[in-house]
């Protein structure tokens, strides 16, 4: 770590410093813009994302942009889910098809499951136009973002980060110049200098294989229009780059603007990408010689298996791919680097308005650095599975492609050994839920940290699921993410998930419950409380609500503490004698708070 400049003063102060204006640091702007942090976000491009890139919006992300104020400008510009949903293999976008497989919630059993889990909606927003919409809204709200602006170096001390950073657009002695904060958050991508910086440990592998992308605009609503799907799976065995010859054409915009990711040897480096050649590539894959095309850009990537074992040093936390790199597969990078900003947000907010004790900070890693490993692991996964269908299709073991292409051909034949190749191709392409529907991943996260206090309650539902990263197991055990309830206020319904959030905690009980508002920390404001019944300002006309606390033990008189980013703090079956002792004996355990 570079040594400060000696005796120069800071020429910035603020509490704290946002390194990057991707998802993840974008997130955290906005967030902390929304709870009245006062914070510097620096980047060393001049612009936001130009490339699509990060494109699919679960439902716990989503339920996350309600809480920050701008669901609704991005299910504006987003492509909704009815039209990203019906993944499709083939030899070429107007060549044959190989098979289909439902995703992102649309098949019939899981879109009731996605209906049931949450208010939100998987959507398609693409980086370019989500991190715009992150930026603008927390400059809106009193974010301050400094373009051209690079991070050079950090060091600690007891009361807070000096970060040296450099002015690009500068050449003289002043380019660089120091910055004094509270805490620093490395949001800064999947070579983190921050991450590098602060010595965060990191488990896996750098460039397993090389991708390139290639946006471009044409119009292929002739081939795709009848099955609408943000991915398209193209098999050439032959093709001279990729090896055995996947490649993936994705939607940008419907059904003219589209991304292709080609694989190459990443040992001997990415071909030259010149427009012959990416027009070659891309009417290859649609699979039509004369096909209108324009290059929008071309880029290289390796493909990464790697995740940090811990998020923090001291002062020092790092968020988003700086913490966990992997392929796109599943779709979970833009989301879980947005989560880890909300998760660490209210945190950072609360200890620097002094309800919480520095010692609240260590849950963040905690919590999310096992999402992290998961993701990663479940991507790169991901991946390799896709190797079940080269199984089914006859194309792994051999480099011929006429002898490919002969044992593809062959499960159109007639006989026993073609009735086996079509049922395990129809398998092998039904596996790939675990990829493109993969429900349990996306909502089944259980924290587990000093800010949850565990209980001896009903055990968690979660156990007894068969597939947990398949199947979401709603529940209010402490750290899981509350249960979406629809629920009423005078003249319009509102999920459970709805009341909480927005920078406080709040207690959900019921008639009888009153008792806990005399806790001084529902009359400071720092808790909600949300009394659900009849005659109530919240009521539960399905009874959904009331059902599943019941199941889980907790009387009407009982509570649910539930934290700033939607997950359970803690639990209480009944009122106790002393409610307002209980819950802020809770609090201060939840809050390290002495």
């Amino acid at each position: 770590m570079a040594e400060p400049v000696a005796s120069r003063p800071p020429a910035v102060t603020t509490d704290v410093v946002v390194v990057g204006s991707g998802p993840a640091g974008a997130a955290m702007a906005l967030a902390l813009a929304r709870s009245g942090v006062d914070h510097l976000v620096v980047t060393r491009y001049d612009s936001l994302a130009a490339e699509p890139r990060a494109h699919i919006t679960n439902q716990r992300t989503m339920e996350v942009l309600d809480d920050l104020g701008v669901a609704d400008a991005v299910i504006a510009q987003a492509t909704p889910q009815h039209l990203i949903g019906t993944t499709t293999f083939c030899t070429a976008i107007a060549g044959e098809e190989l098979g289909r497989v439902r995703s992102w919630g649309t098949d019939p059993d899981t879109h009731a499951a996605h209906v049931r889990a949450s208010p939100g909606r998987v959507c398609d927003m693409p980086q370019n136009l989500m991190e715009p919409v992150l930026v603008n809204a927390a400059t809106a709200q009193g974010s301050r973002v400094r373009y051209g602006t690079e991070y050079v170096s950090h060091t600690v001390d007891d009361d807070g980060v000096t970060v040296t950073v450099r002015d690009r657009t500068r050449s003289d002695d002043g380019a660089e110049y120091d910055v004094r904060a509270r805490y620093l958050y490395g949001a800064d991508g999947g070579r983190s200098r921050v991450a590098e910086a602060a010595g965060l440990p990191m488990r896996g592998e750098m460039g397993v294989a090389g991708s390139l992308n290639i946006v471009f605009r044409a119009d292929l609503s002739p081939w795709v229009a009848h099955r609408p799907s943000v991915l398209y799976w193209v098999l050439q065995p032959g093709s001279d780059v990729g090896g055995i010859g996947m490649g993936l054409v994705r939607m940008v915009r419907p059904w003219n603007e589209w991304l292709t990711v080609w694989g190459y040897d990443a040992a001997q480096g990415p071909p030259d990408l010149s427009e012959e050649f990416t027009k070659g590539l891309v009417r290859r894959l649609v699979g039509v010689d004369d096909l209108d095309v324009e290059i929008v850009g071309s880029s290289a990537w390796t493909v990464n298996h790697m995740a940090a074992e811990h998020y923090g040093a001291g002062r020092v936390f790092c968020g988003g791919d700086a913490v966990h790199r992997h392929p796109p597969s599943n779709g979970l990078g833009s989301n879980t680097s947005i989560q880890d900003s909300f998760n660490l947000a209210w945190k950072l907010a609360l200890v620097l308005r002094g309800d919480a004790g520095p010692g609240l900070l260590d849950s963040y890693s905690a919590e999310r650095a096992p999402i992290g490993r998961q993701v990663v692991d479940r991507a790169n996964r991901s991946i390799a599975e896709t190797g079940r269908i080269f199984d089914a299709l006859g194309v792994s073991g051999t480099d011929a492609p006429d002898v490919m292409r002969a044992n593809m051909d062959a499960r159109k034949h007639a006989g026993a050994g073609a009735e086996k190749q079509r049922r395990a191709l129809r398998e092998a392409v039904r596996f790939k839920a675990y990829e493109f529907d993969a429900h349990g991943v996306e909502l089944n996260h259980r924290y587990v940290s000093g800010a949850v206090v565990p209980d001896d309650l009903a055990p968690d539902p979660l156990a007894a699921v068969e597939d947990p990263e398949l199947t979401y197991a709603p529940s209010t055990t402490p750290g899981a993410r509350l249960p979406h309830a629809w629920l009423a206020l005078p003249g319009r319904e509102v999920s459970s998930i709805q009341l909480a959030g927005h920078g406080r905690f709040t207690l959900f009980t019921a008639p009888g419950g009153e008792g806990w508002g005399a806790a001084p920390d529902v009359a400071s404001g720092l808790v909600a409380l949300v009394v659900v019944g009849p005659g109530q300002a919240v009521e539960d006309p399905y009874g959904d609500w009331a059902a599943l606390l019941e199941a889980e033990g907790i009387g009407d008189t009982g509570a649910v503490l539930v934290r700033p980013d939607h997950h359970v703090a803690a639990r209480f079956a009944t009122l106790p004698a002393d409610p307002a002792t209980t819950l802020t004996t809770t609090l201060d355990r939840a809050l390290s708070r002495t």
